[in-house]
């Protein structure tokens, strides 16, 4: 493999050459990534040490605030320490190692999210079998498919760029190492190629749309015949997941947001997570807060 390739590094144009402009993204992303390491370290002590640890949401929701942490690190710390530096170098294995790392946490984000929408449709669909359907062994199967999702959508655009000859330049056009920018510096015609990454990322990217579109059709079917007050609340508990859904998924429409998807979308599903849940609110209190002392 590495015959094949007269490089052994690459350089990272990044978001701008101004060096002004550098040191507000700096500042910006800074802001950024503290915000995700606290909002997300915040929601995961606070479901851990509390209750919600054993109901099937909270349980995902803390596995999705782990993966946000994950999947952010992989890319805004070389970020960051680029925007400092004359020269954005990375090797080829760096590079290497980038890519398989993002798609993979970034994979098991995404199926997570799959899984939790399973769940909402549990809960409302079938409520009288949600114990028994949502135990913890089904949870734990979901979280672990969510991995091997993440794992083989990961490996299969992992295996089609590490075979890649790259013979030079070795400028890659954006922030981190992605496929795409990689297609465009190798030395034989990507075509085929391109086609296999788009087939991969999108076929997974439409089955999960198709689960999830089918999950909340399926929830707004039942609850027509609810009460207007426990409809409400039956979709009430709907609200942050399908507010993270369209996170998630509105990259897909507007591509251009791809650019700073890494890290803004970590940092507001945990806002979102919190903000929008009553039952959240109240743990996050109950873990923090000062006990206060008995009055003598």
């Amino acid at each position: 493999m590495e015959n094949r390739n007269n490089v052994t590094e690459f350089i990272l144009l990044g978001l701008s050459k101004n060096k002004k402009v550098q040191i507000l993204c700096f500042l910006f992303f800074l802001l950024c990534y503290l915000a995700i390491w606290l909002g997300n370290l915040i929601i995961m002590t606070s479901i851990t040490c509390s209750q919600l640890i054993n109901q099937p949401m909270y349980f995902f929701l803390n596995y999705l605030a782990l993966s946000d942490l994950l999947y952010t690190s992989t890319v805004t710390p070389k970020l960051m320490t680029d925007l400092l530096t004359e020269k954005k170098v990375i090797s080829y294995k760096n590079c290497m190692t980038q890519l398989f790392t993002t798609h993979f946490f970034g994979g098991v984000e995404v199926f997570i999210i799959t899984g939790m929408a399973y769940d909402r449709y549990v809960a409302i669909c079938k409520p009288l079998h949600y114990a028994i359907l949502m135990n913890r062994q089904r949870c734990n199967s979901i979280l672990r498919a969510s991995c091997a999702g993440g794992f083989l959508h990961s490996l299969g655009l992992f295996l089609l760029t590490i075979f890649l000859p790259f013979c030079g330049p070795n400028e890659i056009d954006h922030y981190f190492c992605d496929v795409y920018p990689l297609l465009k510096l190798a030395c034989i015609d990507t075509h085929k190629i391109g086609f296999l990454v788009l087939a991969n990322s999108g076929l997974m990217g439409l089955v999960i749309f198709v689960v999830l579109m089918a999950s909340y059709f399926m929830i707004l079917y039942n609850v027509r015949a609810y009460s207007a007050e426990n409809r409400h609340k039956a979709l009430s508990t709907c609200s942050s997941h399908i507010t993270v859904v369209i996170l998630v998924f509105a990259p897909v429409i507007f591509v251009l947001f791809t650019r700073f998807y890494t890290i803004i979308v970590p940092m507001l599903n945990p806002l979102i997570d919190t903000f929008r849940n009553t039952e959240m609110k109240n743990a996050i209190r109950k873990v923090w807060s000062k006990p206060q002392l008995p009055v003598l």
